[in-house]
């Protein structure tokens, strides 16, 4: 079975020169060291191999960041074209259910759909979301940025600021 992992490191922020993190160029130069597919992105990076290729690599990988100074690296794994492992059932995505009552009590607490509010409103609405562990969850941060109205990036620049 093949696996892809997508992974993100934190914090944020470009070097002066408009570079990428060190922590986010180490990880991905890790992961091309163990020969795997990899694809460098400004919000994250995907690699693809085998499943025992890529779960060996993993630890290497979020050490490389870590030592280049990331202080969170969020990872999520696919099998690519559905391909479920045969070993295991396959499930629901963890958290949807939950994320959208998290959104649903934040909209509550303001008074009016995410995508309504100000720009000042909306970053305090990702910290609250944040807070209660929203971002934790898989593919959260489309999702939130869905319901603000705003683009993935955005969200990823909210987050950082708090």
């Amino acid at each position: 079975m093949d696996l892809e992992a997508e992974f993100t490191t934190e914090p944020f922020r470009a070097a002066a020169d408009g570079e990428p993190p060190e922590h986010a160029s180490r990880a991905a130069e890790q992961a091309r060291k163990a020969g795997l597919d990899t694809t460098f992105g400004p919000l994250g990076t995907t690699v693809r191999g085998s499943a025992d290729q890529v779960l060996a690599a993993l630890p290497e990988i979020f050490r490389a960041a870590l030592d280049g100074g990331a202080t969170r690296v969020t990872l999520r794994l696919d099998a690519p074209n559905g391909e479920p492992n045969a070993d295991h059932e396959e499930s629901a995505p963890v958290g949807v259910g939950a994320l959208d009552r998290a959104i649903a009590e934040v909209e509550s607490e303001f008074g009016s759909p995410l995508s309504e509010l100000s720009r000042a409103d909306k970053q305090r609405a990702v910290r609250l979301l944040e807070e209660r562990g929203a971002f934790e969850m898989r593919k959260s941060v489309p999702a939130v940025a869905e319901a603000l109205g705003v683009t993935r990036f955005t969200v990823y620049n909210y987050l950082n600021r708090s």
